[in-house]
């Protein structure tokens, strides 16, 4: 067995290995290896990665794709997210997607989809001022972006001025930047994919370059849009089509979940016939009014999915089944796979969910198996060949104890199901189990949380081994003189580390309270927290006083999350880990919107409304700085009432003077 230093030293040559490459692939156009022998060198790397959490390098190609990505761009933050899509891979998700929209809306209305495929490119935003082109945008973290206005400009088919009448005053148009297939033949050599192509033509600091490479752009919707003056996704988009914007030819509006399956069954049987690559179909509501109504969750839109095409699967066998603890505790058996090919990507783990997927499927150490691969998800065990398993096989027993820390492991029960949960989870929630403390930082840090640039998952576990950081107000303690010391480390990279983590400092409450990593603790619930106790100083003393219930009378934070919190912070390492990040942290205090109609008024709703869910009402309230109850009190100003209300609130309202209104007169006051 090789020792740690030959396998680093190993790895570190593979490194400069696809250096060289990178720079004859990307930089000088002229590779001298073939596409194969290329990916061999970057599978070799991932893999040895994979294996060893000790190593890393900034060239890796986990980290970066292509030769030397400028960082010279300016920054711009979105007027509206760049958002993620939500993912459906069967009918079922469909199914499910609609009857979201249906729950939020509250009603059973015909629905339209404007249906456009997913090409897989690279997107991009660009903005419009009195009908000129005056800024492009990557999509970087979908809230802030890099300016490549000029590199955009080199594509043919994006218009830098608009000579229509009709065109908005500003707008934002976004859109997808990728390279045809026939295109590429002409340029294979100097990339993996067409979309690496799209990708590293972008980020060229000289726009000739990116006038080299043959690239296209398709307008899909807007983002920042001055005024809405049209009605329907689909109007907007012969719109553009008419404004000198290329759109999909094969873009169709359909009114229900089987035309929809029809039409993806389609597509799917001629995508590889289509000049251009496409992972998908994305659905949107056509309806531009219902799409303002149904809005955003913290990370997708509501009223638009992608719906991805078939998934890839191979045989393989299982070579060991590992359990990984998480950062809620939870258990999860990862079955370690002899490496094999799916859909173009080397797969070498596959997640076997938890402990009753194990025993249903029966997997064992040793087995044939079947993993399937589809989109972005994790791979995952699909069936057993029982034809090939061995006479010696033996059941895998799941750990009763934790792996990590050796506390005793359970089931909750959950009181609704009546059933027990099917995870199994460490019972020591806290930093002092090794493998949920890790994985705590590794959310602390996160694009959620506190947004750590250079501070990765990898790089936390290696400054946990060699004892950097044990908890995270460790990070702003961090001595960079030893860290000048470690490979793959320069002073650049360190300066550039301690200026992130300096900016991280400043913080809002809500992601505040979300980095802890409270389990049932989301973003959602952060916010509902933060905008009940306003301040980190008010929180702090409901934390030291066990005042967890006035909690109860928030609309949308049930006994789950209050049993969460009263759980976690039960332990006196969780409060002082607390107490110093509130020392060292500029925890923003959360501000409500100043100037709402409803400023100052709470409301309580009971009974069905008509024509609007709790949430879309909610949500109005909210934004008009309103606040929303979940009990009748002596706080409460307004019970709004619908269909079939509750007895017992409504004589409780009257008892303590509450004014008693109906869903009409709540739009009333919301005008």
């Amino acid at each position: 067995m090789k020792t740690k230093v030959e396998i680093r030293k190993y790895y570190n040559l593979k490194i400069k290995e696809l250096i060289k490459h990178n720079k004859l692939y990307y930089d000088k156009s002229s590779p001298v290896i073939k596409d194969s022998e290329y990916d061999k060198i970057k599978n070799e790397i991932l893999n040895l990665e994979n294996k060893y959490s000790y190593l890393k390098n900034k060239a890796s190609p986990n980290v970066t794709v292509g030769y030397k990505p400028s960082n010279s761009f300016k920054k711009y933050k979105h007027k509206v997210p760049m958002l993620s899509l939500s993912n459906a891979f069967y009918e079922e998700d469909l199914q499910n997607f609609e009857k979201k929209i249906f729950n939020y809306l509250n009603k059973n209305i015909k629905i339209e989809y404007s249906v456009e495929p997913k090409i897989d490119g690279i997107s991009a935003s660009l903005t419009y001022r009195n009908k000129e082109l005056i800024y492009g945008v990557s999509r970087g973290d979908g809230k802030i972006g890099e300016i490549i206005t000029e590199n955009l400009k080199t594509i043919k088919d994006i218009p830098q001025k608009i000579s229509s009448s009709d065109f908005p005053n500003e707008i934002e148009i976004r859109g997808e930047v990728f390279i045809k297939k026939k295109d590429f033949v002409n340029i294979k050599n100097q990339f993996a994919n067409p979309r690496n192509a799209a990708s590293g033509s972008l980020r060229q600091k000289d726009p000739k370059e990116t006038k080299k490479i043959p690239l296209n752009f398709i307008a899909y919707t807007f983002g920042y849009k001055e005024i809405i003056s049209h009605k329907y996704q689909s109007d907007f988009l012969s719109d553009l089509s008419k404004w000198g914007f290329k759109i999909n030819k094969d873009n169709v509006v359909l009114s229900n979940i089987n035309d929809l399956i029809k039409f993806h069954k389609k597509v799917e049987k001629k995508r590889f016939k289509l000049d251009y690559d496409i992972d998908g179909l994305v659905y949107k509501v056509n309806d531009l009014k219902l799409q303002d109504r149904l809005g955003f969750t913290s990370n997708a839109p509501r009223w638009a999915i992608a719906h991805k095409f078939s998934a890839d699967s191979a045989d393989t066998k299982i070579l060991n089944i590992e359990i990984q603890v998480g950062r809620t505790g939870a258990l999860t058996p990862v079955a370690k796979v002899e490496p094999v090919n799916i859909g173009g990507v080397i797969v070498s783990n596959a997640t076997l969910h938890n402990e009753d997927e194990i025993k249903r499927k029966d997997i064992r150490i040793g087995d044939i198996v079947k993993i399937e691969r589809a989109g972005d998800v994790i791979p995952h065990v699909i069936n057993v060949d029982l034809a090939k398993r061995s006479t010696k096989s033996k059941l895998f027993i799941f750990p009763k104890i934790c792996p990590s820390c050796g506390s005793k492991t359970i089931k909750e029960f959950n009181i609704i199901t009546k059933k027990y949960d099917a995870v199994r989870r460490c019972t020591n929630d806290s930093f002092d189990c090794e493998r949920i403390a890790i994985e705590k930082l590794k959310h602390f840090i996160s694009k959620e949380a506190l947004n750590i640039d250079g501070l990765g998952k990898k790089v936390i576990e290696k400054f946990w081994e060699l004892n950097l950081i044990k908890r995270p107000q460790d990070i702003f303690k961090l001595d960079y003189s030893k860290i000048l010391k470690l490979d793959g480390w320069g002073s650049l990279s360190v300066n550039n580390l301690k200026t992130s983590i300096e900016n991280s400092k400043k913080v809002s409450l809500q992601r505040f309270i979300y980095s802890i990593g409270i389990r049932h603790i989301g973003l959602e619930n952060a916010k509902l927290i933060s905008d009940n106790v306003k301040n980190i100083s008010s929180f702090l003393e409901i934390i030291k006083n066990n005042k967890f219930d006035k909690f109860i009378n928030i609309d949308g934070i049930g006994e789950t999350q209050i049993n969460s919190l009263k759980n976690f912070f039960s332990n006196n390492k969780n409060v002082d880990i607390l107490i110093e990040l509130k020392n060292v942290l500029n925890i923003e205090s959360q501000n409500s919107v100043k100037n709402g109609i409803l400023k100052n008024n709470t409301f309580m709703f009971t009974g069905k409304l008509e024509g609007i869910s709790r949430a879309e009402a909610k949500s109005l309230i909210e934004k008009n700085s309103g606040t929303t109850l979940s009990n009748v009190s002596k706080n409460l100003n307004y019970l709004v009432i619908g269909e079939k209300p509750t007895k017992k609130k409504l004589d409780q309202a009257k008892i303590l003077g509450v004014k008693i209104i109906s869903k009409e007169e709540l739009l009333k006051l919301l005008n």
